[in-house]
């Protein structure tokens, strides 16, 4: 019966849930200047540089188990979403799956598919503190050099990007997004 209102279609499916997070983040070669450590009596150098270029790591996490899956895509929207979610559904398909996202419009618009094993879970509208994958962006740009760096192609951009995501192991994942009110759900 519970499965059922979570919309599960198969209310015979014995697989095992698990609860993932999921999100979007834009990388692209505007600057973002931050405050820095010099030496004494030094003076940062920063490059600055507006080229509204932009790529999306689109990211979901499941912060029990510090399992992640992860893409690069070039834009934020239905087709993009639905490519992820295709990966997802394909490389956990031996679980249902509870995906909390935000309502943005390409996580609820009618083009977007239906997966058979995974099931959206809408978070309430301005509340990204609630998303612990927002805490995967903030360290990928002060652990990877986001941050006070001039990027001279998008391939840099990706490049460094993807150098980030792949190091997105287990352990991270799980001091990154294991809040305690996730713990204590997941127990």
């Amino acid at each position: 019966m519970a499965a059922k209102s979570l919309g599960f279609v198969k209310t015979n499916d014995n697989r095992p849930v698990k609860l993932f997070f999921q999100d979007e983040g834009r990388f692209g070669r505007i600057d973002n200047i931050s405050k820095c450590w010099v030496p004494p009596g030094s003076r940062a150098k920063v490059g600055k540089q507006i080229i509204r270029k932009y790529t999306y790591a689109y990211t979901a996490v499941c912060p029990e188990t510090g399992e992640s899956y992860s893409l690069i895509l070039p834009y934020a929207n239905c087709e993009c979403m639905d490519i992820f979610m295709q990966g997802v559904s394909d490389k956990f398909k031996n679980y249902r799956i509870i995906m909390a996202m935000d309502s943005a419009p390409w996580h609820t618009g009618k083009k977007s598919k239906k997966w058979e094993n995974i099931v959206p879970l809408f978070q309430p509208p301005y509340s990204p503190e609630l998303n612990p994958v927002e805490h995967i962006w903030h360290h990928i740009r002060e652990s990877y050099n986001f941050k006070n760096k001039t990027f001279s192609s998008m391939e840099q951009v990706e490049d460094r990007l993807v150098i980030a995501l792949k190091e997105l192991d287990e352990k991270i994942v799980k001091s990154i997004c294991q809040f305690s009110w996730i713990y204590k759900a997941s127990c």
